[in-house]
């Protein structure tokens, strides 16, 4: 499969969580700093954390309900760094004016109406899956028709778990914070696969770690894909 590059990058407390109210309390800059020198100019989130930190939970509602039901894509403008969110039903509202940059991707349940509400708000998109969205085409039509090479997932566990479960995930970078979150029902790292007899973990290649002078570990590993 011929697809971009794909490092998912988070910082998490101790025990392996990482809702922001909590991360931000217990580090700096180090996440940033750390994902600027990863090479990846264009990161994806998915659905939860664009309503949480940008678009706010109102959602668009079509006139006349009823998806595309075929692959379809659209550029806006092409760039070297592109903000991408994962909208299986094609529901988040944009409010900002420029949107240099903005990618959406949804399956094709999306409604004809919200795709043509992104191409008026000038925002690039990727329409592909029946049911939900088919990332493996999704990220091959991102490295085809938008240029992208290298990817950061810098999403929630649900969105960065849909991408381990996929195998599109090549490498993890892991920032550990001085910090222990202990709350029940908070999202972890990866967060998505049901637990049965056939379940396997995910085995990492160690890659490097460094200890950062506020107490953070930054780790990286190679996803193996079995």
């Amino acid at each position: 499969m011929n697809r971009p590059y794909i490092v998912c990058h988070m910082m998490q407390s101790v025990d392996g969580r990482v809702a922001c109210d909590m991360v931000d309390k217990i580090s700096g800059d180090e996440y940033y700093d750390a994902l600027a020198s990863l090479d990846c100019p264009s990161h994806v989130e998915g659905k939860n954390s664009y309503q949480l930190h940008y678009c706010g939970f109102d959602e668009f509602k079509p006139i006349n309900p009823g998806g595309i039901y075929s692959e379809k894509w659209y550029v806006a403008n092409k760039t070297d760094m592109y903000s991408i969110s994962v909208d299986t039903r094609g529901v988040l509202l944009w409010n900002d004016t420029d949107n240099t940059g903005r990618l959406c991707i949804v399956s094709e349940q999306a409604s004809p109406e919200y795709l043509a509400y992104l191409e008026k708000k000038g925002i690039s998109y990727i329409a592909v899956g029946k049911d939900c969205v088919d990332l493996p085409r999704a990220m091959e039509i991102l490295q085809k028709e938008f240029g992208v090479k290298r990817l950061a997932v810098v999403g929630g566990g649900k969105i960065n778990g849909a991408f381990l479960s996929a195998g599109l995930i090549d490498e993890l970078s892991a920032m550990i914070a001085p910090g222990i979150d202990g709350r029940i029902g908070q999202p972890a790292l990866f967060d998505t696969i049901n637990d049965d007899e056939r379940f396997m973990p995910v085995k990492l290649n160690f890659k490097e770690v460094k200890a950062l002078p506020n107490g953070v570990i930054w780790a990286r590993y190679n996803i193996i894909h079995s």
